[in-house]
């Protein structure tokens, strides 16, 4: 146990009770494959494939089967804890079930369970790496000091996506830093890190010492491997930079009243560390005020850009929108380059299913995640997993789905994280998102109303399941069940569209982003595939996958902002109680039609946020090409062979969608 103001507590008061899949089930599975979309294969290999105690990497199926074991030794655990009922011929036949639906890509958990389930890692230190993402107001900062920000350090350096908000703006005073006559030694791990930025900080608000040398000695040096977590260790570098760019930020503000302006820049150099200290992808939201005109501008690349190529470019900006409100001048704003976005508070509070009654049940609400698909309290992670109703023959097939991947994450309820403040919220709400991806192609195969009626009467299911498991595991029921994620590299396995999004084009390249150390870049680099140097994140590079659109129809381009805008609504109205990750598309003639569009929607979303479609954004995720320029680039591409390849940090993704990519 390691403890500091009350943030890590003791995780597991014993040994976890280990549950198996027979070999006889196993035996099925073993050393074949799965029929994985078009990137499948790739991204499992790159991201989610862990190495082995005895020197190989997983398998897809030694992977599930980490998985489904992990999942039920947690649920098994908690049974007998608290000497509630267990049986093993019922947990066996569930775990199957659980193991052939992940198989056939009926559903799959995030990206974060693919890759830490079944772990030592969170049987020892929490179950925060298993969630999504996070978030955390400002609000208490004259009493929480630097709290806020070292929570957002330490989930982002285990790849949770945090939120933020600048309600701390004006609320605590910087203070010129007393200076200490000691050296602070920096342990090696992620405490240690975030322990340093928090003395950094309080000693600008008047907490703390600020220390005479900082010694990181201790800190490995770049390149040596990390065996907690996974990855390789960044050296000292990241972090000496981060403290620098802390005193930067705050030295100008001595003796006046920390703004909207220098929280964003604290947290997006934050988020800057953690990017170059790896390959991990730091999501953030930043959410401010309309009245906030510094806010609002701060991300203006003709006032900014030094400022945005810096740091800025670490956090998606959206603002507190409010029904009634004007929203002529933000809506120019993002008619410019998607920001800001727009969250509805009220909505999140008052609702769960937008066609349902107010119930005010989730009234502490404060913010959301970075991809604005679940609103969360202070202090609360996200706990998503993903269905794939495209997949699916009917609608009895998709409620047997619903029901495996709803027991998933529940489960991940069970297990604490290592931080109180976040234990506090999470054990009260057990907030989870079961989420549905591959939307327009399920609407395409089975009709947008069938489709509709589906996620109607499957949202009610998982309330029933909801409270007949609660009660058997003697927790609350959770608070809400539901979302839509924007989804990235999970859709890519199975090869369906991502969330409720239309395909790029028929024709495109997917752009993925691979650790530059990764040995995949080589091999697919020989086999034809066009490599290039990140332009946004250090130590990573952009490989170029042409790619054939299946079952096409439509595109993003061919479809107007008031059919998404519709599509959204009527899943935030049929099936999620918390909210829909949706960024809208739009051509510059629709650009004046955004206002409007807002003032039409206020009522029936509780986010939204908005791409122009025609952008310049180097690298970006999708790029449509021709068909002419498909049979060019894939005539040139050759076999290869993917085995014994180790995932990596890119693998922990809290969300992924296009703008968060870019």
């Amino acid at each position: 146990m390691e403890e500091k103001n009350g943030e890590n507590v003791h995780v597991r008061r014993g040994p976890i009770s280990e549950f198996k899949l027979t070999d006889k089930f196993i035996e099925q599975y073993e050393g074949k494959e799965p029929e994985w979309g078009p990137l499948g294969k790739v991204v499992y290999y790159r991201t989610y494939s862990r190495p082995r105690e005895d020197g190989t990497t997983e398998e897809y199926w030694q992977t599930l089967r980490r998985i489904v074991e992990g999942c039920f030794s947690i649920q098994k655990t908690h049974c007998e804890e608290l000497g509630l009922p267990w049986n093993n011929l019922k947990a066996q036949k569930s775990a199957q079930g659980m193991y052939d639906r992940m198989w056939k890509f009926k559903f799959l958990p995030p990206g974060r369970g693919l890759w830490a389930m079944g772990t030592d890692y969170i049987y020892k230190r929490g179950s925060a790496a298993l969630n999504n993402c996070a978030f955390v107001s400002s609000e208490n900062i004259a009493t929480e000091f630097a709290e806020p920000f070292c929570f957002l350090m330490d989930m982002s350096m285990l790849g949770v996506g945090v939120g933020f908000d600048v309600r701390g703006a004006d609320k605590i005073k910087i203070r010129k830093p007393k200076r200490g006559k000691y050296t602070y030694v920096v342990k090696d791990s992620r405490e240690g890190w975030v322990e340093l930025v928090r003395v950094i900080l309080n000693s600008y608000f008047g907490v703390d010492v600020f220390p005479e040398t900082i010694d990181y000695s201790q800190i490995r040096l770049l390149g040596a491997p990390l065996k907690g977590f996974g990855g390789t260790s960044s050296g000292s570098k990241p972090l000496e930079e981060l403290i620098e760019n802390v005193q930067k930020v705050l030295d100008p503000l001595i003796d006046e009243s920390i703004t909207s302006v220098a929280i964003v820049d604290l947290c997006n150099f934050i988020g800057r560390c953690v990017v170059a200290g790896n390959v991990r992808r730091s999501a953030e939201l930043a959410l401010g005020s309309l009245n906030d005109e510094e806010f609002l501008e701060m991300k203006d690349p003709t006032k900014y850009k030094k400022e945005l190529m810096e740091r800025r470019w670490a956090s998606n900006n959206s603002i507190f929108a409010e029904k009634g409100m004007d929203y002529s001048k933000v809506a120019e704003l993002t008619a410019k380059n998607g920001e800001p976005g727009y969250v509805w508070l009220e909505n999140a509070r008052a609702y769960g299913r937008m066609k349902d009654e107010k119930n005010w049940k989730d009234s502490r609400v404060m913010g959301f995640n970075p991809c604005v698909e679940q609103s969360l309290e202070s202090y609360e992670l996200c706990n998503l997993v993903e269905t794939f109703p495209s997949l699916h023959e009917s609608k009895e097939e998709f409620f047997d789905t619903l029901k495996y991947a709803y027991l998933y994450a529940k489960t991940v309820t069970l297990l604490p994280t290592h931080n109180q403040r976040t234990n506090a919220v999470m054990l009260r709400n057990r907030r989870i998102g079961t989420s549905v991806s591959g939307i327009i192609q399920a609407f395409n195969r089975h009709g947008r109303r069938n489709v509709l009626n589906w996620f109607d009467d499957g949202y009610k299911k998982i309330r029933e399941w909801d409270k007949t498991y609660s009660q058997w595991l003697c927790i609350p029921e959770s608070i809400k069940v539901s979302t839509v994620k924007p989804s990235g590299s999970i859709s890519q396995l199975p090869g369906v569209t991502p969330g409720i999004h239309y395909p790029h084009s028929q024709y495109y390249i997917r752009n993925v982003r691979f650790s530059e150390s990764s040995p995949l870049v080589d091999i697919l680099q020989k086999a034809g595939y066009i490599v290039e140097k990140d332009k946004y994140s250090p130590n990573t590079v952009v490989i170029s996958f042409p790619i054939e659109e299946k079952f096409f129809s439509r595109c993003k381009k061919d479809v107007t902002i008031w059919e998404q805008l519709e599509n959204a609504a009527q899943l935030q109205a049929y099936w999620s109680d918390n909210s829909v990750s949706a960024t809208v598309t739009f051509t510059k003639k629709e650009a004046a039609d955004i206002k409007y569009a807002l003032e039409l929607y206020e009522t029936r979303m509780k986010s939204i946020s908005f791409l122009p479609v025609e952008h310049d954004y180097a690298q970006a995720p999708y790029i449509e090409i021709s068909q002419e320029k498909y049979e060019q680039l894939t005539t040139k591409i050759k076999k290869f062979k993917l085995k014994q390849f180790s995932g990596s940090e890119e693998g922990r993704k809290y969300c992924d969608n296009e703008s968060c990519q870019i």
